[in-house]
């Protein structure tokens, strides 16, 4: 089942990661570090800002299921082609917003179509990879989405707004760019069918079906809690630790340059510790430790100090993409799962997810205009939340007959 003759499965890896970061990434780091500019104009308080940054969530509580069970009938190609053009298109529209309201709404439309593109780069890593390799092709996605928020973050404030005359034409190009990658997925060789028959079925029925499936398994559930403990931690942190170091004194460049040095050390680290999952197969172990690091820094950064912000920026960095990894792995190789629903699991999944980007930001924020270091000490317990409900997750039968195999 994976190997499909006139398909170059790592030219289509790499172009769903690029697709991640210059469609999703990208443009939402972009929010994280224009917000000073953007609230200037727009005349922004500081939880409209943190409503900003997690609405688009919102609507991905809804449609990341229905999105992976599409995924699962039409195919990942004929999705990422519709995906790209739309929310190239939608995204765009960010920089006609005249006020907070219609700011709002456009991002809101922006949730409803991102969940297609993430899911379908998890469906094409599921059926064109073994499962030696699958650990490494998530987190060469995952390392695109890091590289996507890299640039977004180094370049959209300091380089891009300024060259291209202010934030509005910042979100004018990255919905092209968004738009544009439609042409290179046109171009390329169909991938396998949607699993089940070769053709794309449709019937409302069978992607009921799928997610009825998907319910039943206990695995799914507690591997959502912890993904809504993880993201929910990194998305509050993200778009609030460049405001909260300038807060503390910083230069917006070294503030956004904490940003930077995460998504750097997100980068580097991300495919050593996706393929050391797929060498060991030890991947909730692993995850574990991810998540605790993620817990940990993120509690030293409520602290305030310069030493210490740099350090917990470092810790958080090196294992904030490659958490997503091995966990979305695990997600795929849950008994019940594996290719065949890969894409309803993904979505399934990705409903915790989104809840956890909508809400921890804005409760965080709330916590800061108590004390600014609150909200990292609530964006840490989620991550232990996380650490809790991983430890109850079973093994999957993939996992038990790897030393077996080795």
């Amino acid at each position: 089942m994976k190997n499909h003759p006139g398909t170059n499965k790592w030219y289509v890896l790499v172009l769903a990661a690029l697709t991640g970061a210059l469609a999703i990434t990208a443009p939402s780091a972009s929010l994280a570090v224009l917000f000073s500019e953007i609230s200037n104009d727009l005349h922004l308080s500081l939880v409209q800002m943190g409503l900003l940054w997690s609405i688009g969530s919102l609507p991905a509580i809804f449609t990341s299921p229905l999105s992976g069970a599409v995924i699962d009938r039409f195919g990942p190609r004929r999705v990422m082609l519709f995906a790209t053009i739309s929310v190239g298109l939608v995204a765009g529209m960010r920089g006609l917003a005249a006020d907070f309201a219609s700011f709002f709404w456009i991002v809101i439309l922006i949730g409803v179509l991102v969940p297609l593109i993430t899911m379908s780069a998890f469906k094409i890593s599921s059926i064109l990879f073994p499962p030696r390799q699958l650990g490494l092709a998530n987190g060469i996605f995952s390392m695109g989405m890091g590289f996507g928020f890299l640039l977004g973050s180094l370049l959209s404030a300091t380089v891009i707004s300024p060259w291209l005359g202010g934030w509005r034409n910042v979100m004018f190009f990255y919905g092209a760019i968004a738009a544009l990658l439609c042409i290179p997925w046109y171009f390329t060789r169909s991938l396998p069918g949607p699993a089940g028959s070769g053709s794309a079925e449709t019937e409302i029925g069978s992607m009921r079906a799928s997610l009825t499936q998907i319910v039943k398994l206990k695995n799914v559930w507690l591997l959502g809690v912890t993904v809504m403990g993880i993201n929910g931690c990194v998305q509050g942190l993200l778009g609030y630790l460049s405001l909260y170091l300038r807060g503390l004194g910083w230069t917006g460049a070294s503030a956004d340059g904490a940003l930077s040095l995460l998504s750097i050390m997100s980068m580097i680290f991300v495919l050593p510790l996706a393929l050391g999952s797929d060498r060991l197969f030890a991947r909730k172990k692993i995850l574990l430790a991810m998540i605790l690091m993620i817990a940990v820094g993120t509690g030293l950064l409520s602290v305030g100090s310069v030493l210490l912000v740099w350090g917990a920026v470092i810790m958080i960095g090196m294992v904030r993409d490659g958490s997503m990894a091995v966990l979305m792995t695990m997600v795929i190789e849950t008994d019940g799962v594996g290719p065949v629903y890969a894409g309803t699991a993904s979505g399934f999944v990705m409903f915790f997810l989104f809840a956890g980007n909508l809400l921890a930001p804005p409760i965080g924020n709330r916590l800061a205009e108590i004390s600014p270091g609150l909200a990292f000490i609530f964006w840490s317990g989620l991550a232990f939340l996380g650490v809790a409900s991983l430890t109850f997750v079973k093994s999957s039968r993939a996992a038990r007959l790897a030393p077996e195999a080795r």
